[in-house]
């Protein structure tokens, strides 16, 4: 696909990001129960363009470990700096909000803790076994960071059992050093890879921006890339700048590319497709899920 059409170079968001203000009483009722439990989001954390439509719909995507990332990457509004000690009670307290928000399918990720001897994984596993205790029927999706590629912390989160094993790839190959200079796209290619062979029955799942720079080309070797490992599930969106520190936005895409895109996936093989500008990793999760799962009952 050549992603050299249909894109505008300006500067300023185009008309397709406009929106009104949510004016539901969930919104408020929503961001009162996060603050009761104490809870981060990463809707508000990285500045996520949806957050008050998921807000207005009773849902939001948990952040655990804390707010600020032990990596600081160019794309992200999350913050940089000292981590401490993760809270042991995050897990109970997140299940006690997915169940007063009335959730049946759970989004949970987190900030990058590499100073934390397994990353993490513990708290993720967790996580996933406070929500299930308490909300049996409840789906739990996990994003989950690199991990430093480590087979034994990506074990820990896969026998709490999520339904779905969520890592982004986030660009292509060639803007890693520019984009993702803390992480590497062959070890985010093997966690996907090494999820599926440790527990071929969980779903695995990714994320793509546009608008970085990349090209098409790249974006279809992306793509491919990320079949090879048996991931089969993608979200695509635009990237937008959180502020003039981060990485400028290359382009904006349009809503017909993004489109083609969705397309282009389904042809090449994946179940599940989520892409347009405003798509982010956990846009539509619960259905995202659902089209998996429908198109293995046709295979």
């Amino acid at each position: 696909m050549d992603s050299t059409n249909n894109y505008s170079k300006t500067r300023s968001k185009p008309d397709w990001f406009k929106q009104e203000l949510p004016k539901s009483a969930n919104f408020a009722r929503t961001k009162q129960i996060l603050s009761k439990y104490g809870l981060c989001t990463v809707c508000e954390e990285a500045k996520c363009p949806n957050a008050g439509t998921c807000f207005s719909e009773n849902t939001a995507t948990f952040l655990i470990m804390g707010p600020n990332c032990s990596r600081d990457c160019a794309f992200c509004a999350v913050k940089p700096g000292p981590q401490g000690y993760p809270d042991p009670g995050e897990g109970e307290r997140l299940a006690l909000s997915a169940r007063d928000l009335g959730l049946d399918y759970v989004v949970v990720t987190s900030v990058t803790r590499d100073d934390l001897p397994d990353g993490g994984a513990k708290y993720f596993a967790d996580t996933i076994r406070k929500i299930k205790q308490l909300l049996p029927q409840a789906l739990v999706e996990v994003l989950i960071p690199d991990l430093q590629g480590s087979r034994q912390d990506l074990q820990t989160v896969l026998n709490a059992g999520p339904d779905v094993l969520n890592h982004n790839l986030e660009t292509v190959k060639r803007l890693y050093p520019q984009v993702r200079p803390q992480a590497d796209y062959q070890r985010s290619l093997e966690v996907l890879r090494l999820s599926k062979e440790l527990r071929p029955d969980i779903p695995t799942k990714s994320g793509l921006m546009l608008g970085l720079g990349e090209s098409g080309p790249e974006t279809e070797t992306a793509l491919q890339d990320l079949l090879s490992v048996g991931c089969k599930a993608i979200t695509m969106g635009q990237y937008l700048r959180p502020s003039k520190m981060h990485t400028e936005v290359d382009r904006y895409v349009t809503p017909e590319e993004f489109s083609e895109w969705k397309d282009r996936a389904h042809e090449i093989g994946f179940q599940a497709v989520a892409s347009g500008p405003r798509v982010r990793s956990s846009y539509k999760a619960k259905e995202l899920y659902q089209e998996i799962y429908k198109t293995r009952e046709s295979l």
